[in-house]
């Protein structure tokens, strides 16, 4: 593996914490809708990923990294509440929120974060190290 394939498992496991933090945001702000005019509430979604092995690709078998597999839906039930006075209220009386818990979204939003600037100092030491190595032979 040379040097330069830390780029590209750096920037690919980036990409991936980037996508899993527009899934965070799409759940967090969906976190109090109520079910859509089909009768479905939003329902959370959680990005898996998947480890993209050295020579595993035929376009590019120096690549290696990570990427998003799926973006799956949780099928838990959502909240339900009862208030007869929502005019999103079924005939019992109960209105139907997402599934969304809000404290587990923010923790994957901190994890995903702090992965997403753990990949990008990662880069950075890299090229740090790739111009001193430059610095050297001059």
């Amino acid at each position: 593996m040379s040097m330069l394939s830390i780029f590209n498992v750096s920037g690919s496991a980036a990409s991936a914490q980037s996508q899993r933090l527009n899934v965070v945001a799409s759940n967090l702000a969906n976190v109090d809708t109520v079910a859509g005019p089909d009768g479905q509430a939003y329902k959370a979604r959680q990005v898996t990923f998947q480890t993209q092995l050295l020579g595993e690709t035929a376009d590019d078998p120096s690549a290696a990294g990570v990427r998003v597999s799926t973006v799956s839906e949780d099928q838990t039930p959502g909240r339900r509440v009862h208030d007869p006075a929502n005019p999103s209220a079924d005939a019992d009386g109960y209105v139907t929120y997402s599934n969304v818990n809000a404290v587990e979204e923010m923790v994957n939003m901190i994890s995903a974060s702090r992965s997403y600037q753990n990949n990008l100092e990662v880069m950075n030491t890299a090229k740090t190290l790739l111009l001193k190595t430059i610095q050297l032979g001059s």
